[in-house]
């Protein structure tokens, strides 16, 4: 399992050195994994133009369970429903963050009920942990020492950065009650201010900085 880890460890460091391409993750479970269609392209593209990052500038999608899942030091997913993984796509997913991946989940409303047991069956020895506002992930180009900005109202209720750690290290970062894709967005789509829509870029640029930079 060891000589795995460190295999797979050092497979993600020599693509984190080359193409530097993220990408969403294609569940199943009837989820809208698909949502937000445009919300990384604006991502990549800020953080290239503000950051100095080199992201390619086209995203891709891979299978959860898919061995392609290792070509991406960083992967996000959304959606508003179902999520389920199988015992293989599971392990994949574990094996992938264990050995260095980091997945961003967002939560673009209705979608906890679902990823929080979804996580449970590929990290049954943890829970999800609030992550205090000094957290570097909150600090990094951009400082929010409020934790996460607000960008959809929804439910009304505050928002939260919870993350899953592997010795220490973040590998896991879920916004939740924020809809940080939404505000991603291009502007025709849910028509936010610019300000709302440049914090929530703003704050998805820390967590790609950190990502890139730990």
């Amino acid at each position: 399992m060891k000589k795995t880890v460190f295999l797979l460890a050092s497979l993600l460091f020599i693509q984190l050195l080359s193409a530097q391409q993220i990408a969403v993750v294609q569940y199943r479970g009837g989820g809208d994994w698909y949502a937000n269609p445009t919300s990384l392209k604006n991502l990549i593209a800020f953080c290239n133009q503000n950051l100095g990052m080199s992201l390619n500038p086209k995203y891709e999608v891979v299978e959860v369970g898919s061995p392609d899942l290792y070509r991406y030091p960083f992967v996000h997913l959304t959606g508003h429903g179902n999520v389920v993984f199988n015992e293989a796509e599971a392990q994949n997913l574990r094996n992938y963050l264990i050995a260095g991946g980091f997945l961003h989940i967002d939560d673009n409303y209705g979608l906890d009920k679902y990823i929080r047991p979804a996580m449970k069956q590929v990290f049954p020895e943890f829970e999800f942990v609030e992550l205090p506002y000094n957290h570097p992930i909150f600090h990094q180009k951009y400082s929010f020492p409020n934790g996460l900005p607000k960008i959809h109202e929804h439910d009304g209720k505050p928002p939260q950065g919870f993350g899953l750690f592997w010795e220490g290290r973040l590998m896991c970062f879920y916004s939740y009650e924020t809809d940080l894709g939404d505000g991603w967005e291009d502007y025709a789509v849910h028509k936010n201010s610019e300000a709302t829509r440049t914090k929530a870029l703003q704050m998805g640029a820390n967590i790609l900085m950190y990502v890139f930079t730990q």
